[in-house]
């Protein structure tokens, strides 16, 4: 009767309290002392931010926003037959041959016989693209033509959705294979509602331009979502003052283009951008004061040894 009487009493002072699983000792299983919360830490390796710091970054996003908005600008003007495919080659030839020399001349001067090879495989590496691309245009043209209209626009607005959401912004060159596909496919759902399928469907023989629509869009996606990225990443590496003058112009290209054919449209995307690029740092900076995590004895044990050696 006294041992049990004594086993829902208190231990005394003499006996103190250890943080220890294998020792037994006189205390319930969730027992803690006034040394417990001690080891309390709040916000542990919490990162300050400053607010133009964060919209020098948001900068990033609002570019890729208006890649997208310069895209389906080029697609606008196609579509109603303002621009005509062959220009537009033309013009994204001459676009990407003053676009890699600007990126050559930005890289670090080494050795010119690895220079020499690089641009060579460069060369072949486009040249090999081009060529797949122009034979298998008629056969891309065709692969949504038993879809619905409406159904293409849907595909294509999820699929730049996913591009915006999966493009890796923190390091954006190259750019990553879930974006890119993303954004080639949008391309391609775009592409077969261009002018040309609509003369096909009226018993005109329309299939070349069809088909030169076709590489055309594909021809600017790989500029505008491949390509450009690459050159905005060593501009930003080697030329850092001009990075916000880039973004600034590539905004107003974007609101600029998408106003001179759809001012609805351009007013939706200023409205974003200046919420993407003004706004959410600030929100992000008002936010960060109600941050509050705790750290403490409670937390789960991390293993820091080097577990290498066992992989052998």
């Amino acid at each position: 009767m006294g041992a049990d009487s004594g086993l829902g009493t208190g231990p005394g002072p003499a006996v103190p309290w250890r943080k220890v699983l294998w020792e037994r000792q006189p205390f319930p299983d969730n027992y803690v002392d006034h040394r417990f919360l001690e080891e309390l830490r709040r916000n542990e390796g919490l990162r300050q931010y400053r607010y133009w710091a964060v919209v020098r970054e948001a900068g990033l996003v609002a570019q890729q926003i208006s890649c997208v908005a310069l895209f389906l600008t080029l697609w606008l003007y196609m579509e109603q037959g303002l621009l005509s495919p062959s220009t537009l080659l033309w013009s994204g030839l001459l676009c990407a041959l003053l676009g890699y020399g600007f990126y050559q001349a930005l890289g670090p001067q080494g050795d010119s016989d690895s220079q020499q090879r690089t641009r060579w495989s460069d060369l072949q590496s486009a040249s090999i693209f081009l060529s797949f691309t122009f034979g298998f245009s008629p056969v891309l043209r065709t692969l949504t033509e038993s879809v619905s209209t409406d159904t293409v626009y849907a595909m294509t607005a999820l699929m730049l959705l996913a591009h915006l959401v999966s493009f890796p912004y923190a390091q954006p060159s190259p750019p990553g294979s879930l974006s890119l596909n993303a954004a080639l496919f949008a391309s391609v759902c775009l592409a077969s509602r261009l002018p040309g399928d609509h003369r096909a469907s009226r018993g005109l023989n329309s299939s070349s331009p069809s088909s030169l629509h076709t590489f055309t869009m594909l021809c600017w996606a790989l500029l505008v979502f491949a390509l450009w990225p690459c050159l905005r990443q060593r501009l930003r590496e080697c030329a850092p003052q001009g990075f916000g003058c880039v973004c600034l112009l590539m905004g107003l290209s974007g609101v600029g283009g998408l106003g001179s054919i759809w001012p609805g449209g351009a007013v939706l995307l200023a409205a974003v951008l200046g919420a993407v690029t003004l706004l959410c740092p600030l929100l992000l900076i008002r936010l960060q004061s109600d941050k509050d995590n705790i750290h403490g004895p409670w937390d789960e044990a991390e293993i820091r040894e080097d577990l290498a050696r066992f992989l052998r």
